[in-house]
């Protein structure tokens, strides 16, 4: 399927926030037991502010995923760490989307002089373990049974590429 990548606008909100509750209500890959309102875009757009925020559309403009990174800390220590964070529709995943952006964000943060990406990424969450790790990201950390969703505990398993 081809499709575009392009930095967020506030009319992708409602698309952006849909998709990401298709992973609250499915799955560990969010955090949330419940879905969020779509108000929660302008969060995502709060907490990416100065950083890449992109999406994949198809060629009727449609989402079909995106991604985004944020500040590791605010403290100016850090400035060269950056969180990653990626969602693709379910009915795409798997067509090249997810490392397209993760690419171009790499790209990005290269110039903005970020030289390490974390990604925090539910234990139960297997297939993005495999996904960060076939494009070169390594474990670094696990904190054991910090999360609790739908009465199941798991692990935050913390992965770095450095750039």
């Amino acid at each position: 399927m081809d499709h575009t990548i392009a930095q967020v606008s506030k009319g992708d909100g409602d698309a952006v926030i849909d998709i990401f509750n298709y992973y609250v209500e499915n799955s560990f890959a969010a955090y949330p037991e419940d879905p969020v309102p779509h108000q929660f875009f302008d969060a995502f757009l709060s907490m990416s502010a100065g950083y890449p925020f992109l999406v994949a559309k198809d060629g009727e403009g449609d989402v079909l995923g995106f991604a985004l990174l944020r500040p590791h800390s605010p403290m100016p220590v850090f400035s060269r760490t950056a969180e990653i964070a990626c969602f693709i529709a379910p009915q795409h995943v798997g067509k090249g989307m997810g490392k397209a952006m993760q690419e171009q964000l790499l790209q990005v943060a290269s110039e903005k002089g970020i030289t390490s990406i974390l990604a925090g990424i539910s234990s139960l969450n297997s297939a993005s373990l495999a996904f960060h790790k076939k494009r070169g990201f390594q474990e670094c950390g696990r904190f054991l049974k910090i999360g609790r969703k739908w009465g199941q505990d798991f692990d935050v398993v913390w992965m770095q590429k450095m750039i």
